[in-house]
């Protein structure tokens, strides 16, 4: 008996070559942007942006960002992978709601490289379509 499959999919995704938005970082091949055509590279950047964003940087939006960097040069201590943690997951669930964080991972090792290198990497999976992906940002 054949068993039926149901894929969900964001009404955005079957527009075909209608662009959504523009992908980070912006280096275009035919002028300063490239566009994205899919709901999965747009949530993406978009969370990108969130992440290397701090409150007071987006005009109009206040409020948007995560203020990694603000809380990254405060020192680090023992609690900072949970506030980092917490920080992420809030602002994320505020300004990204289509998102579901699977995972957080940090590392902090201030002699990684030889450098004081804090590595984040954001695992996720949209809520619609359940695909998975990640980001990664470092801040040096």
């Amino acid at each position: 008996m054949p068993t039926l499959v149901i894929t969900r999919v964001n009404p955005l995704d079957l527009q075909g070559n209608i662009a959504i938005g523009v992908s980070l970082p912006f280096n275009g091949l035919s002028g300063p942007f490239n566009s994205t055509y899919s709901t999965q590279e747009q949530t993406k950047s978009n969370l990108i942006n969130l992440l290397l964003t701090n409150k007071g940087e987006r005009i109009m939006n206040p409020e948007f960002g995560c203020d990694l960097k603000t809380i990254l040069f405060e020192g680090i201590t023992e609690d900072i992978n949970e506030d980092i943690k917490n920080l992420i997951q809030t602002n994320v669930g505020l300004f990204i709601p289509n998102v579901e964080i699977l995972d957080i991972i940090i590392n902090n090792n201030p002699y990684y490289n030889n450098q004081n290198v804090i590595s984040i990497i954001v695992k996720y999976k949209m809520k619609i379509s359940q695909e998975a992906d990640q980001v990664t940002v470092q801040f040096i």
